[in-house]
């Protein structure tokens, strides 16, 4: 019975974990023949994304100024511009969060002390 729930523990523990892994399908690349307009338009979406606030902390953290930024954005090809604008949306971070991980760590807690206590 103790191993059982242990493995039935275990089991559990590994499919929370694997949950962030799972990744979604990304579009192809755009047609090369993307118009200055096109190009104009979404170098000023991402540069508004790039801009804001929370977004801008995080780079600064990292050690980007927000001009080393907009040269990069700039440097980037029609396609991998207009692929990042259409995008954007499905950014997220990568990892969990601390809170989370505490979250995690406490169910795992909680169905530690379940099995010790229903054997």
């Amino acid at each position: 019975m103790l191993k059982r729930s242990a493995l039935v523990v275990l089991v559990l523990l590994v499919a929370l974990t694997a949950v962030p892994s799972f990744a979604a399908p990304m579009p192809s690349k755009t047609a090369a023949n993307q118009s200055l307009v096109t190009r104009e338009a979404d170098l000023a979406l991402v540069r508004d994304v790039a801009a804001n606030e929370q977004v801008a902390k995080v780079l600064a953290a990292r050690g980007f100024t927000q001009e080393q930024v907009n040269q990069r954005l700039a440097q980037l090809s029609n396609q991998d511009l207009h692929q990042l604008a259409q995008n954007l949306n499905q950014l997220q971070v990568a990892g969990l969060t601390q809170q989370e991980w505490i979250w995690i760590g406490i169910g795992a807690l909680a169905a530690l002390i379940l099995v010790i206590a229903l054997s």
